[in-house]
């Protein structure tokens, strides 16, 4: 197998890994997918975006749609999340202890993809031929 090859597949796995479970973040803020529980409290507008966002973002992404201007969205969503949600309860500098692990690793997987693009295997490249 190429080296090119192996690098398609590599940036495909990770745009669907990742969507797919953006997705699961949103579905379980918007409906309460997973036994989540989530109760929006005061932040509930804000939440409510954030899971439209996450939701319709891991589609996307998933598909391999607008994958540029969307991960720029999410990579910028997932930075607020840290910084207003995580980075308040403490210790900014460090996200194993504030909890915010998955904003940060999120917020630098949608920037590797608002700069890389989807990559070669994606919906709209199949819908094309």
């Amino acid at each position: 197998m190429t080296r090119e090859k192996q690098v398609d597949i590599a940036v495909f796995l990770l745009r669907v890994v990742a969507g797919f479970v953006f997705m699961e973040y949103g579905g379980a803020k918007l409906f309460g997918w997973f036994g989540s529980g989530m109760s929006f409290g005061s932040a509930g507008t804000l939440m409510q975006v954030a899971g439209v966002l996450e939701f319709f973002g891991g589609i996307t992404m998933m598909l391999g749609l607008w994958v540029r201007p969307i991960a720029f969205v999410l990579a910028g969503e997932m930075a607020f999340a840290y910084f207003m949600g995580h980075a308040l309860q403490g210790a900014w500098y460090a996200p194993m202890v504030n909890q915010g692990t998955a904003s940060v690793l999120f917020c630098f997987i949608f920037l590797f993809f608002a700069a890389f693009g989807a990559g070669k295997w994606t919906a709209v490249r199949r819908w094309q031929k």
